[in-house]
């Protein structure tokens, strides 16, 4: 595939524009690079906070829980207790009490288990808690934003090993979700479209960035991908957050994280590090019918040890330069396999893309 070696690509959703530079991605290196994380891990660490049965930082004795466990979290960023009477901020600045909740989900009681290796009704249980805890928490009259994500590996700076993820429920939107949901609001208001539903169309039509696709779910390395292995996971319905979806849409959605987190370790035969952010709508009470729910997975490397570092056009510029081309990536994973635990799904290889037969009767 012939391509120019300098293209800019326009990211709907971010509204920004993101320049491609595939050629950077061979370029000589002398700088730091990243050793293998070591993979064995025991089932159960007796030193491990998110262990069943240990005793946390607050003095809590964790459960035997033996599925998805969900508790507050020792270290919040966020709390109902944050003070009101602030000093007040000085000049042109301004400040605010940083009022919410944090909790950490332990995606099961397997202290090695990272979520690329769980069974898959452990996905689809863990998609449902999901589900729960954006409704119970965005219910909240004081809460306004429900951030649900996931830091896996040391190269993204995970504090523990154990397989888990994080909610920040906060008196704030945070600005990706702000700028999204104005860019999807602006595009149904101009074409009457849904803006991540075109992105699904363009998608489809081109056809060389999609990784799979169930009945009502699928994924893609988008057009505009930031990082070398970028990939969307989403339903093809707009629903607004992860609360609406149906549990055919749920089983489909678990089926392809699944399948997409088994490519990522099949590729360098590693446990792929990765940030796991789930898009849902703020919780303030207006209307975000435009908004379209997706799961965003950002990896920092960019091959087997190095990572995609973020300098000067990134922190000083304001724009990502991508090292390499989308189709090329999406090309690299698409060849990876997608099982490499106990598989309940049935796959067929046509024309070099895996398509997926949900199994729902065994889940």
């Amino acid at each position: 595939m012939t391509q120019e070696k300098w293209e800019q690509r326009w990211h709907p959703l971010r509204q920004e524009w993101v320049i491609i530079a595939g050629h950077r991605q061979d370029r000589p290196w002398s700088g730091e690079t990243l050793a293998a994380e070591d993979e064995q891990l025991p089932q159960h660490v007796d030193n491990c906070y998110l262990c069943p049965g240990n005793t946390r930082v607050s003095g809590e004795v964790n459960p035997d829980f033996a599925g998805v466990h969900v508790f507050d979290n020792d270290h919040p960023c966020v709390g109902p207790l944050a003070p009101e009477n602030l000093a007040s901020a000085p000049g042109v600045y301004d400040n605010a009490p940083a009022t919410g909740l944090a909790r950490v989900i332990c995606y099961g009681p397997e202290h090695h288990l990272r979520l690329s290796r769980l069974p898959l009704p452990r996905v689809v249980e863990l998609l449902q808690t999901w589900q729960q805890q954006y409704a119970e928490l965005g219910a909240r009259d004081e809460i306004d934003h429900v951030l649900i994500f996931e830091n896996n590996g040391d190269a993204v700076g995970v504090s523990n090993p154990h397989p888990h993820g994080q909610i920040y429920a906060t008196n704030f939107i945070f600005k990706t979700t702000e700028t999204e949901v104005a860019a999807s609001e602006a595009h149904r208001q101009a074409t009457g479209r849904g803006l991540f539903e075109d992105m699904i169309a363009s998608e489809r039509e081109d056809g060389r960035r999609i990784l799979d696709e169930a009945d009502t779910a699928l994924s893609f390395v988008p057009y505009c991908a930031r990082y070398a292995y970028e990939v969307f996971v989403a339903p093809k319905q707009r629903h607004a957050s992860i609360a609406d979806l149906s549990t055919t849409e749920i089983d489909d959605l678990a089926v392809v994280l699944r399948s997409l987190l088994a490519r990522y370790d099949n590729l360098w035969q590693m446990s792929f590090p990765y940030v796991m952010a789930l898009h849902n709508a703020p919780t303030d009470g207006a209307d975000y019918s435009a908004h379209h729910f997706y799961i965003s997975l950002h990896p920092p490397l960019r091959k087997p040890n190095l990572l995609k570092y973020l300098a000067g056009p990134e922190l000083g510029g304001g724009n990502f330069i991508a090292d390499t081309w989308p189709e090329a990536k999406a090309a690299e994973l698409r060849a990876c396999p997608t099982t490499h635990c106990p598989s309940s799904v049935d796959y067929t290889n046509e024309s070099g893309m895996l398509s997926l037969r949900r199994a729902r009767a065994r889940l």
